[in-house]
């Protein structure tokens, strides 16, 4: 895209117009963005009746030992299976993630060897799609931790009755041995790094790396330069898709009172008596 300097009084004027229009209709885009976001989901607040009742509350410590009184064993062997099984999701879902994330990274770089003019089209369409891969998977990753924590806090209260503090205690090597080959407790040495952080900053580069393939892909503007619509809608829907996971994708606090319904069904037999042929006379 080329532009060219203003030249003439009345170029001047013109470009100082287009700047104005520019800038109000990039400010319309916005403010209607806005209220999209804020009709859509700012007035969705979850509000409970007054014949409402909260079922959720917070406890204390001998309230929770009361509640596991007597079945502390049993519970620890659930926590420490769902704890498992947690893990496991965890890393399925980021194979999941990699996947999408890593073929449309794919596409990006394959798009930008294109010379016809949709290269920019589908850079765009494609950065779009992968901030909403890499954001949702930045959540996700969250939300796991979340629950892989909540079990692993189970276990830490639970674990005392049955097994003794094995899951709170900590074995590592002796630091008088560290500091003879700093160099090799450097390189190949045990540290105390969590490996799903670890996957999760990477969650938050890919990301930001996303940001800023999406300007290279806008880039370059210009005031000069007439609106594309479809970019600053395609973006605007990327932006309240993100909201929506931030507003909408949070665990459910409201009444856990259940209603149920059961339909019966069942046979009965016909107490009407069918007549019966009578014989044919001979």
């Amino acid at each position: 895209m080329q532009f060219r300097e203003p030249t003439g009084y009345w170029d001047k004027i013109q470009l100082e117009l287009s700047n104005h229009l520019i800038i109000r209709g990039f400010s319309t885009c916005l403010a209607l963005v806005y209220h999209i976001y804020y009709r859509t989901f700012g007035s969705l607040v979850t509000r409970l009746p007054d014949e409402t009742v909260m079922t959720t509350k917070q406890i204390s410590q001998e309230e929770y030992v009361k509640n596991f009184e007597g079945k502390a064993g049993a519970a620890l062997e659930h926590a420490l299976d769902i704890r498992k099984f947690e893990i496991e999701l965890y890393w399925k879902r980021a194979t999941y993630f990699w996947t999408f994330i890593g073929a449309t990274l794919a596409g990006f770089f394959a798009v930008q060897n294109f010379e016809d003019p949709t290269r920019q089209d589908l850079s765009v369409i494609l950065s779009c799609l992968g901030l909403v891969f890499s954001f949702s998977w930045v959540l996700v990753n969250r939300g796991s931790k979340f629950w892989q924590e909540n079990w692993e806090k189970h276990v830490d209260m639970l674990e005392d009755e049955t097994t003794g503090p094995l899951y709170k205690t900590v074995l590592s090597r002796n630091r008088g041995t560290q500091g003879q080959d700093r160099l090799s407790h450097i390189l190949t040495g045990a540290s105390e790094i969590s490996v799903s952080k670890i996957n999760q900053i990477v969650s938050v580069y890919i990301f930001v790396l996303w940001w800023f393939l999406l300007g290279y892909s806008l880039w370059p503007i210009h005031p000069s330069y007439a609106l594309n619509y479809f970019y600053i809608g395609l973006v605007a829907v990327t932006v309240i898709c993100c909201g929506l996971f931030l507003r909408k994708g949070k665990r459910y606090q409201g009444s856990y009172i259940n209603y149920a319904e059961q339909r019966t069904a069942e046979i009965q037999a016909s107490t009407s008596i069918q007549p019966t042929a009578n014989a044919s006379d001979d």
